[in-house]
């Protein structure tokens, strides 16, 4: 595999994975009526770390997903995988 096609599979699958966990944290943190401050304090986290992870402009650690999915309680694969659409 040439370098500059391993670098646009690289880049793609980090766009998709920020865009799954950004609509994933959106909805879930909707579910809960939670404002991006009260998530984040809740978490021990940044307003501004939730702000930019849904924003697509942040990838998380997974200290940061594993404290989100412990206050929005749900599971870690809930804020990595995309939703499933019905066939």
């Amino acid at each position: 595999m040439k370098a500059k096609s391993l670098t646009a599979q690289l880049k793609k699958a980090s766009v998709a994975s920020a865009e799954t966990v950004a609509e994933r944290l959106i909805a879930l943190r909707a579910d809960r009526a939670l404002s991006q401050a009260r998530l984040a304090e809740l978490a021990g986290v940044d307003r501004k770390t939730i702000n930019r992870i849904e924003n697509g402009h942040f990838s998380p650690s997974l200290d940061t997903l594993t404290r989100l999915s412990v206050v929005l309680k749900c599971r870690l694969s809930e804020l990595v995988e995309a939703k499933r659409t019905k066939r």
